[in-house]
């Protein structure tokens, strides 16, 4: 860097951190302060406005961890200060820079009505403007003790709920103290200056030395500072200002590239803090944004996540009030279409359909908004599936900004088409900028225009600008900088907008988009697939339990006038959707989140379990036969797929082991399974096709235990470097004969396994059962199976269908893929060979080919069963577990799919005496039907969502066990399809649907039941 300049920059650093900034407050009286601190959870606000207050003063400590205190601050404007802007300006103790790390507060007026949020960047509260003089006002403020949970490297029990929350009174360390409580005059010249300098001085530190511009800039800044009285800086303001002038009105060049601010304020629905406080957090940051709208018109600020604005409305409606009134004026815009920002590597298909129709029907009902966007920044990769889904919900858009955290390969597109594995393809915006938590500084602009992949095809792009992860949104600072960059010679042109009139924009400027094809792959927080197992399997489990309930319940309504619990699944489903955040699901929230959420799945699947079983009395009849259902998309052992029979017993019994030397053999007909003395799979043969599973020396079911200490976000990464260290778990303290199996029992370090291998009358598949009581930290659990075959792909069940990746590392974006995610399954084969898989809760998976010395190839595939992170849950997965996976042997896709299915939809049985036949059917096996509900707006017709699941095209016919009237195709919100593009489903004669479906369909069929035969 030039001397000069440096020696300028230094000076300008110095002269706005010491004389400039601190003199837009000059004219400081002190305010009188009461506090009291709420016992508990958080109170009402009627009960903190009417508490006790007792005097304190700057310098009280207050807020053990999680705590509310609430303040009462008063004063009185002094007379001389008439015609000014006036402002309080209150520091809690605010002990980190991030708006939404530390402690935070909401400000009342005495009759409860919302000011604003005050937190580090945004510590300032609107008394007068101008003031009358002599003015005399209480306010109180709710504040909330929330501890920095930031050091991702040290861990910390601050994450858990205090045990003192369910007393009567707070204790434990005080965490803040309160460092200024002030009444002062806003000085609006030299705030003004200050954004006029730091516009100018990061602009000037952006451009090279060979532009002009940059000691344009320099002379000018210099000469600024020269006419700044630093003893009157409020009287020398408005003449340094008058130097900068000129410089500030130079327009940009012709060809600038034009970015597009959207304020923002990405708010984690939970993260590091608990969801009662994301219920605050949200109050917060929208009382701030509209307040905000109040003194500035031209602002625009985008809100995803449906599930918040639904919490204010409930709990803070006078918030709410603010957010539709100012949605009326076009300055609040709801975006983004879905219910929460999931995780879309985990949720499952249906719910990621239910996190669209719950998100639209939100907008829709509560803004009139039809939504067109998908607003994803931070979601830890994105499924194939996902613009299918988009498509079929009305979303035109897509936005995120997470996979520039790549850690191999750099995205090669900031603007393109992606995608999905049936061949739809989405608008998508990826902002050059890398982040959505901007503030419009110079050098982000600058990073924006430089990284910018699609120069020259392009010119425009996103910019999110506001604080966010804990919320607190854009500042008037960050308004301030786009004014003055709206049009600013050497900077690209700012404008606050919409996010949809950039993407119309966008796509009209660049119609040859480039395509991205398949799954958006995260190189980075790969951990996610795996920790916080309880957490997974309470969503699996639900989403299973829930697709049973809308199933049996829409059979007794149409067979039997059972009442259709349209409120208790709505409710449920929304529970589940909330949990699916991209900080829950993944497993990455402090202990408190994950605590909450096992308890909040215990109770959401007792309830599902007692619609389903209503439901079910009302089709079974009276009796003491057993009647078994079915609630898989395929035939199981004489019982039709949604559908029940009345049989002896629940499914076919599993084979009795039979002692095979030092230990035993499992063989029904079809298949042999070979266990050796320390319990590990040594032969599983297909006996029909007369191949052996797995190679050559080696053995499958091998527990494998690897150090897992990956270089930065505990629960979030796995780094390829675990690799270099494993521990084999060959030892076995017992490998006996059981009722049903073959039992085996491991101990190592702190933890014990037990395992029961089973293997059932007609099935290739061979069940492990697996408990474990896990007291490992920092340790990574694999369960390895070697195969004997060469694959040159994987195949993982996604939501939809299924996508291949490569098995080999040829590519540094193949070689990066070393931890992939698969829902119920994953399948490897040659042409004509394979096996699969299949699994009830584990997403975590690895794929490695070996070539073995006598030539033959090898194809590993581990499943990834526990993880034992520190932070920010230093007890993450600690305790009980019980999970099952199946290998199936002689395996193509098509058994992948089903077993998958099985495994995770088991039969149930009743007491009752009438079978059940299926509601609606398919006679293909590559249809699957996923949801059978009664439609969304009570009418009474069937909704039926089904997709094409091999990858191939089908033919298929609905059958419907009700007198069909109508059948017609809809979207995703139950709405009928129109256009060349969407041919409706033709009703082909009595109670049969033709249909046609190009590979990976999905089809949502709405059938209205016809009043009589």
């Amino acid at each position: 860097m030039h001397s000069k300049q440096r020696l300028i920059e230094q000076r300008l650093k110095r002269v706005l951190t010491e004389r400039i900034r601190p003199a837009v407050y000059g004219r400081t009286v002190p305010l009188r302060v009461g506090v009291w601190n709420a016992p508990g959870e958080p109170v009402p606000v009627a009960e903190g406005l009417a508490a006790p207050y007792r005097p304190v003063s700057v310098g009280h400590r207050w807020g053990p961890a999680w705590s509310t205190s609430w303040f009462e601050i008063t004063g009185k404007v002094p007379e001389e200060w008439a015609g000014q802007r006036v402002e309080a300006v209150l520091d809690l103790g605010f002990n980190v820079t991030g708006a939404g790390f530390s402690s935070e507060g909401l400000v009342y007026r005495a009759d409860g009505n919302v000011v604003k949020a005050i937190n580090p960047r945004n510590a300032w509260l609107p008394i007068a403007g101008p003031a009358a003089g002599g003015e005399e006002f209480t306010y109180y403020i709710e504040a909330a003790a929330n501890p920095a949970l930031c050091d991702s490297h040290t861990p910390t029990t601050l994450g858990s709920k205090p045990s003192w929350m369910t007393g009567s009174g707070q204790s434990g360390e005080t965490l803040y103290q309160l460092l200024r409580l002030d009444l002062a005059v806003f000085d609006t010249q030299v705030w003004e200056l200050a954004q006029d300098l730091d516009v100018l001085g990061e602009l000037m530190h952006q451009l090279s030395e060979a532009e002009p511009r940059r000691w344009q800039l320099l002379q000018t800044i210099e000469r600024a500072l020269d006419a700044v009285d630093l003893q009157d800086v409020s009287g020398s303001a408005a003449a340094a200002r008058e130097v900068l002038r000129p410089a500030l009105a130079a327009p940009a060049a012709p060809s600038a590239h034009r970015i597009s601010a959207v304020g923002h304020a990405h708010i984690d629905t939970a993260w590091l803090w608990p969801l009662r406080e994301t219920v605050r957090k949200v109050a917060r940051t929208v009382s701030n944004v509209t307040q905000l709208m109040d003194e500035h018109p031209e602002f625009r600020f985008a809100m995803s996540q449906a599930q918040q604005l639904a919490w204010l409305k409930d709990k803070r409606p006078e918030v709410y009030a603010r957010v539709q009134e100012k949605a009326k004026s076009g300055q609040f815009l709801p975006v983004g279409s879905l219910w929460v920002e999931p995780d879309t590597n985990i949720t499952g298909g249906e719910a990621l359909a239910r996190q669209l129709i719950h998100g639209k029907r939100f907008y829709l009902d509560e803004f009139g908004t039809e939504t067109q966007e998908m607003w994803l920044p931070d979601t830890f990769g994105y499924n194939a599936a996902m613009p299918q889904l988009m498509k079929l919900a009305g979303v035109r858009w897509f936005l995120t900004q997470k996979i520039s955290w790549n850690t191999t390969n750099k995205f090669p597109h900031h603007t393109f088409r992606w995608e999905g594995i049936d061949g739809t393809r989405i608008f998508s915006h990826f902002p050059p900028v890398d982040t959505y938590n901007a503030e419009i500084t110079g050098a982000e602009l600058a990073h924006a225009v430089a990284n910018f992949q699609d120069k020259g095809a392009a010119n425009s792009s996103l910019l999110p600008f506001g604080y966010g992860d804990g919320g607190g949104g854009p500042t008037r600072e960050m308004l301030a900088r786009a004014a003055r960059l709206a049009d600013l010679e050497g900077s690209p042109r700012v404008v606050i907008e919409p996010p949809a009139d950039f993407f119309t924009r966008a796509e009209a400027e660049y119609p040859e988009a480039p395509v991205w094809a398949g799954e958006l792959y995260l190189e980075f927080h790969r951990g996610t697939l795996t920790s916080q197992l309880r957490t997974k399997q309470g969503n699996r489990r639900s989403e299973h339990l829930l697709r049973e309930a809308e199933l049996w319940s829409a059979t007794a309504t149409v067979r039997a006038g059972f009442p259709y619990p349209y409120e208790a699944l709505d409710r449920l489903w929304k529970t589940v959707l909330l949990h699916q955040f991209h900080d829950i699901l993944p497993g990455s929230s402090i202990a408190w989140v994950h605590r909450e959420a096992e308890q909040t799945y215990a109770e959401v699947l007792d309830e599902l379990h007692g619609i389903v079983y209503t439901a079910q009395r009302a089709l079974a009849g009276d009796g003491e036969k057993t009647v078994v259902f079915n609630a898989s998309p395929y035939d199981r052992s004489g019982i039709p797929a949604f559908g029940a029979a009345v049989r002896p017993a629940l499914a076919d019994p599993a084979v009795a082991p039979v002692a095979c030397g030092d230990g035993f053999v499992l063989d029904n007909g079809l298949v042999r399974i070979e266990i050796d003395a320390r319990g590990l799979v040594t032969s599983a043969i297909d006996l029909a096709a007369g191949r052996e599973a797995v190679a050559p020396g080696a053995a499958a079911n091998l527990l494998q235990l690897h150090q897992d200490f990956p270089n930065e976000y505990d629960a979030w990464d796995i780094d390829e470097f675990y690799r270099n260290t494993v521990h084999d778990l060959t030892e076995a303290e017992t490998v006996t004969a059981a009722p049903g199996g073959v039992r085996i029992v491991r101990l190592f370090g702190d933890s014990r396994i037990e395992q029961l291998l089973s293997l059932r009358v007609g099935s290739r598949r061979l069940d492990i059962d697996t408990e474990i009581d896990w007291h490992e930290k920092e340790k990574l659990l694999k369960a390895a199976f070697p195969l004997d075959l060469r694959a040159d792909h994987s195949s993982a069940e996604i939501p939809f269908g299924h996508v291949k990746r490569p098995t080999h590392t040829n590519t540094s974006w193949d070689a990066a893929k070393f931890e992939i995610c698969a829902h119920r399954y994953l399948h490897v084969g040659e042409n004509d060979w394979g096996a699969a898989l299949v699994n009830d809760s584990t997403y975590g998976h690895e794929v490695t080919r070996d070539v073995r010395p006598d030539g033959g190839t090898t194809t590993t595939v581990r499943l990834t069963l526990l993880r034992a992170p520190r932070f920010p849950d230093p007890d993450a997965d600690q305790g009980h577990h019980r999970l099952r996976c199946g290998l199936v042997i002689g395996a193509d896709i098509a058994d992948a799919v089903r077993e998958g299915y099985h495994l995770n939809l088991p039969d149930q049985a009743i007491l009752g005496s009438v079978a059940v036949k299926p509601l609606v059917g398919a006679d293909d096996d590559a249809v699957v039907i996923e949801a059978v509900k009664l439609a969304d707006d009570r009418s009474g017709d069937v909704v039926v969502r089904l997709y094409e699941a091999h990858g191939g095209r089908a033919q298929a016919t609905l059958t419907t066990g009700f007198p069909l009237e109508t059948a017609v195709a809809t979207d995703l919100l139950e709405r009928p399809l129109a256009g060349p593009d969407h041919t409706p489903a033709v009703w082909a004669g009595d109670r049969r649907v033709e249909l046609t479906l190009r590979p990976f369909q999905i089809l949502t069929l709405r059938l209205r039941v016809a009043a009589d035969e």
